[in-house]
């Protein structure tokens, strides 16, 4: 039998505290994609100084986790992200250094010491914000009443396995519209997050098949928080706050 081979040299240092992220992907930033995000990431917590934990074996990497990303071209007040480091560290100063290194447009917003158990199960459904511009606030509001008397919508969208299609409807909690200060017709949702994850063109798609409403251009979309899903509430808790 083959000895098994293990890599030269000492083992990387361990991770002693572990870090939860919260940034903001804004402007033209909002077109980059988790992985763009990544890159530019690993290159900002190198220059910000900031020791970053690896993983063991031949091709270490740094132990960061992603959670939720919001859909490339959407763009987000509420990403989150953890980290591990291998000294103690000022989680504010870590904040300031890594936003200060990152392109404008990511933008640090918050970062706390991890709490026990996973940043996924505290991500539990997103607050969206959709602006329809040249679209007339009153055909939005009947569109989206037309929407929520419906109990299933179903939509269609390629997966890497193929065509797979999921009900649109019942994930979202609710829905509003209003006005902005500049005429545009607004719709706000909360939405759970499901298997497979329904995402803002999705929901447009349902309101699309289950009425006669047809924006004149697509909707600039942003997730303004996403968080613990409080049903007595029906409100979106900041998952890094403490429980």
């Amino acid at each position: 039998m083959a000895k098994q081979r293990t890599p030269d040299g000492p083992p990387p240092p361990p991770a002693v505290q572990k870090l939860r992220i919260q940034y903001a992907r804004r402007g033209r930033l909002r077109h980059s994609s988790t992985r763009d995000f990544g890159r530019a990431l690993e290159r900002a917590l190198r220059r910000a100084g900031v020791p970053m934990a690896y993983s063991a074996g031949f091709h270490p990497h740094p132990k960061i986790s992603y959670a939720n990303g919001a859909p490339t071209g959407a763009a987000s007040e509420a990403e989150y992200f953890e980290i591990s480091v291998t000294e103690q560290v000022d989680p504010e100063a870590v904040g300031r250094a890594l936003d200060a290194a990152l392109p404008d447009g990511l933008d640090i917003v918050s970062v706390v010491d991890a709490q026990p158990g996973a940043l996924a199960d505290r991500l539990q459904a997103s607050r969206w914000r959709l602006e329809f511009p040249g679209t007339d606030p009153a055909e939005l509001e009947a569109a989206v009443q037309g929407f929520l008397a419906q109990e299933h919508i179903e939509v269609s969208r390629m997966f890497k396995r193929g065509m797979k299609s999921y009900d649109a409807r019942g994930p979202v909690e609710s829905a509003w519209t209003e006005v902005d200060e500049s005429g545009c017709a607004i719709l706000t949702m909360v939405v759970r997050h499901t298997t497979p994850a329904v995402r803002p063109d999705d929901v447009l798609s349902a309101i699309t098949a289950a009425t006669s409403f047809a924006p004149t251009r697509s909707p600039k979309a942003t997730r303004l928080a996403q968080g613990i899903w409080s049903s007595e509430t029906e409100s979106v808790a900041d998952p890094l706050a403490a429980d």
